[in-house]
């Protein structure tokens, strides 16, 4: 029977207890009973650590020794520890010499434990590490840029694309030069730097705001769909001032466009700056490529300008979208986010920033690609997403373009371009430059007969010229409403 004890009493240590805790000490292995594990039970239990949670984390590895404790701490006894404990005449002597000389101890730890209490910290940071490369905070403008593998892109949930190995970069027209010093750090969510690994395409989140605003889930991403389209497009409410070239086969075009930040009135409206590459008629086989800059607050919440794309192949009726909000266009670039925000823009009076854009026809596949500024490729059409298309363009068209829905009962108010008419001139109007087309030669060459069109010049004018700096080139836009405009 083991002697009872009280915890709060003064012990003394016989010399042959002494001798004995020495000797038990020397011989112990390191998971036998009298080794650090109990004594650092018992310690904590001779400091008056009953705290029920800590018995639970530690309970007492030795049965004999728990036994002895029992009535006096009330602990149950923790069931299949090592029968090395059984020890009787060694108990007492093992007791004191813990309380006299052992510090508090840790549990002991497994080897298991040990390495997963170093290997976890660097999985986690590694973890961290990743999800900051693929989840992008969200950027000044307030965006949250997700990095999707490239085959998991939207693009590839079309029928037609489902199998589809993306394009190899195709051959640039003859004649092109990087002109420009545009690198993908313009937009908002890179001006820090950031980019996507390599795999992966950055892509706009989509949020439950963004469709609340459509007129409806299924033209959510689309421009709206008119029953009968013109050249002059105002029975629909969109209004243009634009340079065109109509008449003959083209296999892309090329220029440099001033951005600004226009005034959009109405949540319903938008401005935007672009090249159409179009074929077919101005009815419903109509089939466009489109790539710009835009201010939409139905579309992204805000008086931004974004670029964008947008494409159909019957005349904005059941296909085709803006940006990545449906199948069809194929991301290559893991630097470019479309649909988000553009910085700087040009200052009125000040200094003037614009982008470069070439869209062309890759002689050897027949697909559509995009480059922006100094030679990022961002994309493609795939050719079999069009009718007419799929061969060439009748027909290339740079400009402006907004929509006057009067919500007012008179002209809407919504700039185009900086707001300001053409005739204004430099660091005051919005412009186009070094307008060109790739011709069936895969040749960048010069405009030749560049037509000039403004629906309402009254409220949104346009005016051309060429030189030797800017070649072929326009001023465009205007401020909507005025006293000559109401």
């Amino acid at each position: 029977m083991l002697e009872k004890f009280s915890l709060s009493e003064p012990i003394t240590m016989s010399s042959e207890a002494a001798s004995e805790r020495k000797r038990v000490r020397q011989s112990a292995g390191p998971h036998e009973c009298p080794g650090r594990k109990c004594c650092g039970v018992l310690v904590t239990l001779a400091r008056g650590s009953y705290d029920d949670h800590t018995r639970r984390r530690q309970p007492s590895p030795c049965p004999q020794i728990q036994t002895a404790l029992e009535e006096g701490s009330q602990l149950q006894n923790s069931p299949g520890m090592a029968s090395s404990c059984a020890k009787p005449h060694l108990i007492i002597s093992l007791f004191v010499g813990c309380l006299l000389f052992a510090s508090p101890a840790r549990p002991a730890v497994s080897p298991s434990a040990a390495v997963n209490s170093t290997t976890l910290p660097v999985k986690h940071s590694r973890i961290s590490a990743h999800l900051k490369r693929v989840n992008k905070p969200a950027s000044p403008d307030g965006d949250l840029i997700d990095c999707v593998p490239s085959h998991l892109q939207p693009a590839f949930d079309h029928p037609k694309l489902r199998d589809h190995k993306p394009s190899d970069p195709p051959e640039r027209p003859k004649g092109y030069s990087l002109s420009s010093t545009v690198d993908a750090s313009f937009q908002a969510w890179s001006i820090s730097g950031e980019s996507c690994p390599e795999g992966t395409v950055p892509i706009r989140r989509t949020t439950r705001e963004d469709m609340l605003r459509a007129s409806s889930v299924q033209r959510f991403g689309r421009k709206p769909a008119a029953r009968r389209l013109r050249r002059d497009s105002t029975s629909t409410g969109h209004e243009h001032a634009v340079g065109y070239i109509i008449g003959d086969q083209y296999y892309g075009a090329k220029a440099s466009l001033s951005v600004w930040a226009p005034r959009v009135t109405s949540a319903s409206e938008f401005s935007l700056s672009q090249i159409w590459v179009i074929s077919g008629s101005f009815g419903n086989d109509l089939n466009t490529i489109e790539a710009g800059w835009q201010v939409s607050p139905q579309l992204y919440g805000d008086n931004r300008p974004r670029f964008f794309t947008y494409w159909t192949s019957d005349a904005y009726q059941e296909t085709g979208c803006y940006n990545l909000l449906c199948s069809g266009f194929v991301q290559t670039n893991n630097r470019i986010a479309i649909g988000a925000a553009i910085s700087p823009t040009s200052a009125l009076n000040g200094g003037q920033f614009d982008i470069d854009l070439l869209v062309w026809k890759d002689p050897k596949h027949g697909h559509w690609w995009l480059e922006l500024g100094s030679g990022l490729l961002v994309g493609y059409w795939p050719s079999f997403l069009f009718s007419h298309l799929a061969e060439h363009a009748n027909m290339v068209q740079f400009g402006g373009e907004i929509v006057n829905a009067q919500t007012s009962g008179f002209h809407t108010s919504t700039q185009m371009g900086s707001g300001h008419f053409a005739g204004e001139g430099f660091r005051k109007a919005s412009y186009f430059r070094n307008l060109q087309l790739v011709d069936w030669d895969n040749s960048l060459i010069p405009l030749s007969n560049l037509r000039l069109l403004a629906d309402h010049p009254n409220c949104y004018s346009i005016q051309g010229g060429v030189n030797a700096v800017w070649g072929n080139y326009f001023y465009y836009g205007g401020p909507g409403r005025n006293v000559r405009c109401p």
